[in-house]
């Protein structure tokens, strides 16, 4: 296994190949992504014990809908069963996609408690209830120290586990080597993947303006709110889609997965 360095545009390569690839098979992956969000929110009224399984189950289902996406690359339709892929597995597998998944969890404690750290004297939340907000409100909510820390430290997080559950189940790397080699393949190609953030970010402030156009013209906020949830839920699984498509095109693999502008499937 060797890193590919692929070129800036390439970043915007994988958001296409997500859109595409989620409109072959639209109902299967919005699904999928409502099934697991459906199970995060049932465990969340579970105090604390649900959150850490839930944040434990984050690379197993990151995994599963990157299989699904496979599926729909390979004109199959993804079965409910593909989002615990990672848990149907050999043993060693699936023991190191919960370590994995325990590592994801204690990193994000890091980044809660240095967010913590830096907070100093947090201004209230914003109360639209409470009266007119105002843009001083706005900018002292946007420059707290303790959310820009956290960013910061939470930058590396996403990018070394970006790819390590693919590496992890896929290819038998431990769950140590691939944070490291999930790392350098993002760092590696920055230049797409800044491309690919950005790409997204503008796929979603077109379907804003539309929504908002849409509202404005189905009879305002009300109108609005009836399709807002649906939308949001395409829009993040179609996101989810495009992960595997990095991750294809991130690696030189003995056996490739399938991607269009690649071979057959490991």
């Amino acid at each position: 296994m060797k890193l590919h360095l692929v070129p800036a545009r390439a970043g915007l390569q994988w958001v296409k190949l997500g859109v595409k690839t989620f409109f072959r098979q639209p109902l299967a992956m919005s699904g999928l992504f409502f099934m697991f969000m459906a199970t995060v929110s049932v465990l969340s009224l579970i105090p604390l014990l649900g959150t850490l399984i839930s944040l434990l189950l984050v690379p197993v289902a990151t995994l599963g809908l990157m299989a699904a996406t496979r599926e729909a690359v390979q004109g199959r339709f993804p079965m409910p069963s593909a989002l615990i892929s990672g848990l149907r597995g050999k043993p060693v597998q699936t023991r190191n996609m919960l370590i994995l998944g325990a590592m994801y969890a204690a990193s994000l404690l890091v980044v809660l408690g240095v967010a913590t750290l830096f907070a100093g004297d947090v201004p209230p939340p914003l109360d639209p209830a409470a009266g007119e907000v105002s843009a001083e409100m706005v900018r002292a909510s946007l420059a707290n120290q303790g959310l820009l820390a956290g960013l910061v430290v939470y930058l590396p997080v996403v990018m070394a586990f970006w790819h390590a559950p693919a590496l992890v189940h896929w290819h038998g790397v431990s769950p140590g080597k691939s944070l490291f080699f999930s790392f350098m393949a993002c760092w590696g190609n920055k230049g797409a993947m800044l491309f690919y953030g950005l790409g997204w970010v503008g796929v979603f402030m077109l379907v804003g303006l539309f929504m908002s156009l849409l509202g404005a013209l189905l009879g305002g906020v009300q109108a609005l709110n009836i399709v807002l949830y649906p939308a949001v839920l395409f829009m993040a699984s179609m996101f989810h889609t495009s992960i595997y498509f990095t991750f294809v095109d991130s690696f030189e693999l003995a056996e490739p997965a399938t991607s269009p502008n690649h071979g057959e499937d490991a």
